[in-house]
């Protein structure tokens, strides 16, 4: 980027004209010809007419009108460029996924990123990213979904199954996890699902074949009832905290130390 503009405004303009909503610090300081703390002080008067934001340091989106009551692009429209940026591996996922999938029974309030490593969630306006580090990143199957300002990656309706159930923490507990996963539970392939555990915990597996059962979905779990079997050599708990005695499961080699009711 070599033409130099005389003014942020001209050069966040000529962005956007070109279909570009993200751009570095050490660019503008680039365009506009001066020095970087001028560059920062020319950014920060648009950020304070809320043209700019900053989701990361050093790291700016271009606000168009229509989100300027959010204070910020969507997280999908700018986490793909901030990732490349970063040239970190990652994926959207979790009830972040499922909305993809039209399965989030509730609206998250955060969007939820997988990543190879831990980061800390990033505020943007109203907008909240939240990461989650997920071992073997690069063996979980993705799919690109289109945004307004490219596309993202976003994690297969198995692979958001497996995680679902891999992160209670992260879903609002079990119950919640249940409902999604019924909601999902048309779009999973048997076999993707078994794909799918091989690159995960078995207890995840485990839980993810009960949650599904309980949601009336059993009709998918065949295979990964049969990896299950062939695979666990002792019960385990299906909540990850509490008790760890009450009924079990023999299909999924499950101690229910809690009740589960999904919603219809």
């Amino acid at each position: 980027m070599n033409t130099e503009f005389s003014h942020a405004r001209d050069f966040i303009d000529d962005l956007a004209a070109r279909g570009r909503y993200h751009f570095t610090s050490a660019e503008a300081k680039a365009a506009l010809g001066v020095s970087a703390d001028a560059a920062k002080l020319a950014l920060n008067r648009l950020r304070k007419q809320g043209r700019v934001a900053i989701p990361a340091r050093g790291f700016y989106v271009i606000v168009p009108p229509e989100y300027r009551s959010i204070g910020c692009l969507p997280a999908d429209q700018f986490i793909p460029q901030l990732m490349e940026k970063r040239s970190l591996s990652y994926y959207a996922g979790l009830l972040s996924a499922a909305q993809y999938y039209g399965a989030a029974h509730h609206r998250p309030q955060e969007f939820q990123v997988l990543v190879g490593t831990a980061r800390r969630a990033l505020i943007c306006g109203k907008v909240r990213v939240t990461f989650i580090t997920r071992k073997r990143i690069g063996d979980v199957a993705t799919r690109p979904f289109n945004t307004p300002r490219g596309s993202i990656a976003v994690s297969t309706p198995e692979a958001t199954a497996i995680d679902l159930a891999g992160y209670p923490d992260h879903t609002g507990g079990l119950e919640q996890c249940a409902t999604v996963l019924s909601e999902l539970s048309g779009q999973l392939d048997p076999d993707r699902l078994v794909d799918a555990a091989r690159t995960v915990p078995l207890p995840w597996a485990q839980r993810l074949g009960y949650l599904l059962s309980i949601g009336e979905a059993g009709d998918v779990t065949g295979p990964l009832r049969d990896f299950v079997r062939n695979k666990a050599r002792g019960y385990v708990p299906l909540a990850l905290h509490g008790d760890r005695d009450g009924p079990r499961s023999r299909d999924w080699k499950l101690i229910l130390n809690e009740a589960v009711e999904p919603e219809f």
